[in-house]
């Protein structure tokens, strides 16, 4: 392809733009509003994920493919065309935990809402007997290890401890953790206001760089949000400090107003004007 005839493709390019507008029609912009819609929970997913560096690497050979099919590099376009073949049957193995994820947001009806919120009463009911529970047990210097499922299912967590499906109150809690017994040194997983199982077992971050005054529970907690969205509380059995793993991250000594904010975005869905939603998604991408 020389100069020319390129410049003279790319000058057709406006018109067919137009050919195909002209062609839209009401159920087709409605098929392409539902595909935006599903590719972007899809993205929301994959966001505080691991797997999304590998997503961007994928469009980012996608788009060089196209590229370089556009120029006519036949050999490089060869090379790439067949590399993204192969990464595509390969997907299905690689986003193995992602994929799961999502088929089981679609199976419980949670792809297009947060199944977690609560109303008013709940949400403040659950929010007291969790900060109950934390204080008591921080109080006696017994050990806890509390998981509070956002948007991504922790299904797989749960299979690895006990059944309980019971309302959360700081009286199963403390019953749960007390000491010697056989779920004391499991986490407890609560969605929305049940717990729904105990004794589960959380992967150890790899991070070794932590303090060394963060023992197993924490480290445990910080694995298990290093992998996906939940909050997890976390009570020490040799000091009694509060603790929250976020994120891939640790914050120590949360006091009771602290722990609200972390638990009111889960619990309770932000009442918020259009203007301000709007502001808070550009803060976001900025």
């Amino acid at each position: 392809m020389n100069l020319e005839s390129l410049s003279m493709s790319t000058l057709q390019l406006p018109g067919q733009l137009r050919g195909i507008l002209s062609t839209l029609g009401v159920l087709d912009l409605l098929d392409i509003f539902l595909v935006a819609i599903i590719f972007y929970k899809l993205y929301e997913m994959l966001e505080d994920t691991r797997a999304i560096t590998l997503v961007r690497g994928i469009i980012f050979l996608l788009v060089l493919t196209l590229l370089f099919n556009l120029l006519n590099l036949h050999a490089i376009y060869w090379l790439l065309s067949k590399t993204v073949t192969l990464l595509f049957v390969a997907m299905p193995i690689v986003f193995q935990p992602e994929l799961r994820r999502a088929l089981e947001h679609i199976g419980a009806g949670r792809f297009l809402a947060h199944s977690s919120f609560l109303n008013d009463e709940d949400a403040e009911s659950v929010m007291q007997e969790l900060d109950s529970a934390l204080r008591e047990m921080s109080a006696v210097k017994t050990g806890a290890l509390i998981v509070v499922e956002r948007n991504m299912g922790l299904n797989d967590i749960c299979r690895t401890g006990i059944q309980v499906d019971g309302l959360v109150s700081k009286e199963l809690l403390r019953n749960i953790f007390f000491v010697n017994t056989p779920l004391h040194d499991g986490a407890a997983v609560i969605r929305g206001k049940r717990i729904i199982a105990a004794g589960c077992l959380l992967p150890l971050t790899e991070n070794r760089s932590l303090s060394t005054e963060l023992g197993t529970r924490h480290r445990a907690a910080i694995g298990l949000s290093e992998q996906c969205d939940a909050l997890i509380l976390i009570v020490s059995e040799e000091t009694g400090i509060i603790s929250v793993a976020e994120n891939g991250h640790i914050h120590r000594r949360i006091d009771s107003a602290k722990l609200r904010r972390y638990l009111k975005p889960i619990f309770e869905p932000e009442k918020m004007s259009l203007k301000e939603m709007i502001k808070n998604w550009r803060n976001k991408k900025k």
